[in-house]
């Protein structure tokens, strides 16, 4: 198995992993809803703006890779999913980790642990090092750490699904961002809050969105 993805099918893939494990009350994912996944700008990096036929266009390549498929359910709307854990048999520790790395490029050990807290608590940085350890030793691999840049204490990893992973950037201390370039401690936390606080309500809109749809079908039995 060895997989190219774009970045495009890689935030897609990610997407479905993320909501199978946080909102699976709404999961197998619409078409809809799955690019509402993806452009999302809470949790992603970099901010995506995909339209209907760029994530149509991801889930087919995904498809034909085996790696999602279109969900039987009996919903008369289409829903996908990925075959993440048919595929390479992942421990839930293994696929939060790969999940984050697909939706938000290189990180260090300790954003791992933190961004990884909604689908899998790890108990210390040592953990997240021994699950890293296990997906690189993977044939083929499926992670690898990256040189310690200059200034750094942590190196960082990156995902092996895609060959323009490791060009991504990071949100480490948003160094790539100009207009954020001086952002204080006290501002990054604000901006970690507002992000936290977007990411609830991009799940309740979705949640709002799939009730609507469940209400307009419940209605056409009786039209």
């Amino acid at each position: 198995m060895d997989f190219s993805l774009s970045a495009v099918e890689a935030r897609v893939l990610g997407a479905l992993v993320e909501k199978e494990i946080t909102t699976p009350e709404y999961y197998p994912l619409s078409l809809n809803a799955l690019i509402n996944a993806c452009n999302q700008k809470s949790n992603r990096e970099p901010v995506m703006n995909l339209d209907e036929d760029a994530v149509r266009s991801a889930v087919r390549l995904l498809n034909d890779q085996g790696l999602t498929r279109f969900a039987s359910t009996d919903s008369r709307v289409g829903k996908y999913e990925h075959r993440l854990n048919e595929t390479f048999n992942f421990h839930r520790h293994e696929i939060a980790l790969l999940c984050v790395l697909l939706l938000r490029g290189p990180q260090t050990p300790g954003e791992l642990r933190t961004r990884t807290e909604r689908m899998y608590e790890f108990e210390d940085l040592e953990s997240v090092h021994n699950a890293l350890n296990l997906l690189a030793k993977r044939e083929p691999p499926l992670v690898r750490m990256l040189p310690r840049q200059p200034g750094t204490k942590e190196s960082r990893y990156v995902h092996l699904l895609s060959p323009a992973a490791e060009g991504q950037p990071t949100t480490a201390g948003l160094q790539g961002h100009p207009a954020h370039a001086a952002t204080s401690e006290s501002g990054e936390s604000s901006n970690d809050h507002i992000a936290t606080m977007q990411s609830e309500l991009d799940s309740l809109r979705s949640q709002v969105a799939e009730l609507q749809r469940q209400f307009a079908e419940f209605r056409k039995q009786f039209d």
